[in-house]
Order: structure tokens, then sequence, then C-alpha cells
């Protein structure tokens, strides 16, 4: 069993902001493999699926990004998996516009989202897949800048679809070695 967090905030207003890049992906995901959210007492919505021969839940954490970990937390008990079947994607400022990277480990690097997880969690043994949004330009706060409205980047949303289903099929060795190439 896999599961595939993707990060974001509930919400029509936060639908196509730069922090809900992981609700974009996994929302990808589930659309490639006919697979549909439901809500349900884990503090998140939740689908249920296949990715090959794998068994993949797919989660959207409604408790907004700070307090994701509740949820991450919630799922990880109901289908009793190990930190390392749990991949969390996420945006992340400290990357360039367009660059995906995934790890097997690592802190949170000052993302809340990360923090949570981390915290409920008690580990940051967990892999994740990063997206990178690029800094606020000068002047803009941070968390105005990862709220604020932006152009969708289809293509990152779907090179980061791909590397999950990588993870999934391959691992996290492979998928790192096929996907944290930065773009061309």
């Amino acid at each position: 069993m896999k599961i595939i967090v993707g990060l974001g905030n509930p919400g029509f207003s936060y639908r196509s902001t730069r922090h809900n890049l992981g609700f974009m992906v996994v929302n990808a995901l589930a659309r490639q493999r006919r697979m549909r959210f439901r809500r349900g007492r884990l503090h998140g919505a939740v689908a249920e699926g296949t990715i090959g021969k794998e068994e993949v839940v797919l989660v959207r954490p409604l408790t907004f990004m700070n307090l994701s970990g509740r949820c991450v937390a919630a799922v990880r008990k109901r289908y009793q998996c190990e930190p390392a079947d749990i991949l969390v994607i996420c945006d992340d400022i400290h990357l360039d516009l367009g660059r995906i990277r995934l790890r097997r480990s690592g802190s949170a690097g000052g993302h809340k989202g990360l923090i949570s997880i981390i915290e409920h969690l008690h580990t940051q043994e967990f892999p994740r897949l990063r997206m990178g949004i690029g800094r606020p330009p000068e002047g803009v706060r941070g968390m105005d800048y990862v709220l604020g409205a932006w152009p969708i980047v289809h293509e990152m949303i779907a090179r980061a679809a791909d590397a999950a289903e990588t993870w999934v099929y391959f691992g996290i060795e492979e998928a790192m070695n096929r996907h944290n190439k930065p773009r061309l």
C-alpha cells in the first residue's frame, strides 16, 4: 500500500494558489486513474485505487496547510503503513519555478505543512516531492506570495504526477534518478 498526500488549503479562494500544488497533483492522478475523492473521518478527502499492481490511497488534507499532520497521522493509522510508504507532495520556494525534487527524507525546510507532518508522525523519515515555485519578488511577503493566485504550471503538475507514479512502481531511488533533473 502506498499513500500519496498532496498538500494544500481547502476552499475555493485557495484553489489556484502556489501553496495548492500538492492538491493539483493528486487531483491529476485521480483523474488519470479514475479515482474519486470522498470525505471521511480522517480530516481529509481520500481516493482509493491502484497504480499498476500497487494499492494506492490519494489524500488531500482538509485541515489547512499548517495542520496537515493531523490528517496524515490519521491516514497512517487507518491504513497501517510505514512512513516510508507515504509520499508527501508540496510547493517549495527554495526551488526554481518548474523544478521538482524527490527526497527519501529530510527536514521541513521551513514548510509549515511538512513541520506539522513531522510533528504528528514523530519522524522526518518519509519521502517528499517538492515542486519549485521560486522566491517571492522583492518586497512581497512569503505568505502573500504562496497564497497568491498565479498561472498554473500544467507541465510541472504533469511531471510531478509522473514522478509520484514512478515512486509507486519503482521506489524512491528510481524516482529520484529519473525526475531530480533540472528542466531543460
